[in-house]
């Protein structure tokens, strides 16, 4: 598998894991406290994975950019969070920085 593929997997699970972490109501729910942590713990697994191949400073910085991004749409869209526009250009922001972070990458390749 490529670098961005493990990427793209340590988000999707760290993103999960996250959004139970809300759901274990504060690890009070066994089974959604079991599934963020196992989902922390993979999404590492594979954030190292993608930082063999590229470097950690962008692995880390889209992880935690795409993280955020995700997240807060979850947020939205099952806890019902309140988007407002300066969330929404901040975030914008961020999409911009992994998207050039993305571009130099391909460029150094």
């Amino acid at each position: 598998m490529g670098a961005w593929t493990y990427l793209v997997l340590g988000i999707v699970v760290e993103v999960i894991g996250t959004m139970s972490l809300k759901l274990s109501n504060g690890f009070s729910h066994l089974g959604f406290s079991l599934l963020s942590l196992s989902c922390f713990g993979l999404a590492l697994f594979f954030i190292a994975r993608a930082a063999r191949m590229i470097d950690l400073s962008t692995a880390y910085a889209v992880w935690s950019g795409v993280g955020i991004v995700l997240i807060t749409v979850g947020s939205v869209v099952f806890f019902d969070e309140k988007l407002t526009l300066t969330k929404t250009l901040f975030m914008a922001l961020i999409i911009v920085g992994v998207v050039g972070l993305k571009a130099l990458t391909a460029e150094a390749t």
